[in-house]
């Protein structure tokens, strides 16, 4: 196959429910490949698998983000492009150092016995079910990082299921295949009512303040204390939350095949917190629910061979270099004692996570305590995928928890 007819095939059915072999086969032709012209790759000049090329062009502040075209005429473009996930410098600097406060190692600590409490909560409300069958994702994936983010950030829990459904069809939307016009109506009523929410939210924590970031980011807002308007704090938070709760859930439900699939990790996790953390690292190497991300060129220059005009995108793929043969022997082999660099799941550069920490926290901490609760634990029916490219992952997980 060449190029074109692999990036057809990852774009079919088949390609969604397992695109790593289209992956590989995009490997044998080198780091970076040019597309094929094709009008719906009427941006997009090449397609990066290599992992030191996609980790140099991440680190590259020269390569930046292009705001789509009529962004200013889409609430959810704009709640995009006022927010520091998409755009670039001065205004990503100004708005992350605002944020950035917020992740500090003491807050960290502060979160770990949440995460404990919501996880154990969890886990209990699971064993009523007995030897019944479970959705992992409903019963465990989703509501730790909701719950967990819901509280940091100061967001109401009875809210969050009306929450969810907004963040779906923004998740939607933001799919390769997403930009149909029934999924940018469905995303832009999800961005306005996710405004109105907020906005609701910050007066009436002028009102009655707390100990969450939105209580702390309001009054600073109001004492001038920080370089953000609120209506870039408000698209902040959507993006923000949403960003730092679903990339978590896909962590766990991709995660849970993988581990059961090693029965010999998954006996020794509840005791071996280094291993924990190993297999929190392999998992996202392996099963990172980001995919795609794009970057464009500053100017006419050349990739490893291939030219790139300036303003023109390459699109990076980057499950592909966290499966790079050249970084990682035996990339489909789960190894949670792996050596070697670390997986790009997080980005890296200027726009690497902000709550990658988070993630991380919440997987090291929850999965030791999941397989101890359950070492029984086994998946009963074929795991239901996303069906998205750019965040791919696992929606359905029943699984039976052994008693």
């Amino acid at each position: 196959m060449d190029v074109g007819e692999l990036l057809t095939g990852l774009y079919s059915e088949q390609g969604r429910q397992d695109p790593y072999p289209w992956y590989a086969g995009l490997h044998r032709f080198g780091p970076v490949s040019a597309v094929p012209a094709r009008a719906e790759h009427s941006t997009v000049a090449a397609v990066a698998v290599g992992y030191d090329l996609i980790d140099g062009l991440l680190r590259d502040p020269e390569w930046t983000k292009q705001p789509p075209p009529g962004w200013e005429e889409q609430e959810i473009l704009r709640t995009f492009q006022t927010s520091m996930m998409f755009v670039n410098p001065p205004d990503h600097t100004r708005m992350r150092h605002v944020f950035s406060r917020a992740f500090t190692p003491r807050r960290l600590g502060a979160l770990e016995p949440v995460i404990l409490r919501v996880v154990d909560d969890l886990l209990d409300r699971m064993a009523d079910a007995g030897e019944g069958v479970v959705d992992f994702v409903a019963d465990f994936a989703y509501p730790i990082p909701a719950l967990v983010m819901a509280e940091f950030i100061g967001i109401p829990t009875g809210d969050l299921a009306w929450y969810r459904e907004r963040v779906e069809r923004i998740d939607e939307f933001l799919d390769v295949a997403g930009k149909t016009p029934q999924r940018l109506a469905a995303a832009n009523t999800a961005a306005q009512e996710l405004r109105v929410f907020y906005r609701e939210l910050l007066a009436h924590r002028r009102r009655v303040p707390g100990d969450d970031l939105l209580s702390g980011l309001v009054e600073a807002l109001d004492a001038g204390e920080v370089e953000l308007t609120e209506e870039e704090l408000v698209s902040n938070l959507i993006v923000l939350f949403n960003a730092s709760f679903v990339t978590t859930v896909y962590m766990f439900s991709n995660g849970l095949p993988l581990l059961l699939a090693h029965p010999e990790t998954v006996a020794a996790l509840p005791t071996d917190e280094k291993l924990a953390q190993g297999c929190v690292d392999e998992v996202l190497r392996m099963a990172s629910p980001v995919h795609f991300l794009a970057r464009a060129a500053p100017d006419d220059t050349v990739l490893d061979g291939v030219p790139i005009a300036k303003d023109d995108n390459v699109l990076i793929m980057i499950a592909a270099a966290n499966r790079d043969p050249a970084r990682f022997p035996a990339p489909d082999t789960f190894d949670p004692t792996r050596p070697g660099p670390p997986s790009l799941a997080f980005g890296a550069g200027l726009h690497f996570c902000i709550g990658a920490a988070v993630s991380r926290l919440e997987g090291r901490l929850a999965l030791p305590r999941l397989f101890a609760r359950f070492p029984g634990l086994t998946v009963t029916e074929t795991p239901t995928y996303s069906g998205s490219l750019v965040l791919r992952g696992i929606d359905k997980l029943l699984v039976s928890t052994g008693g």
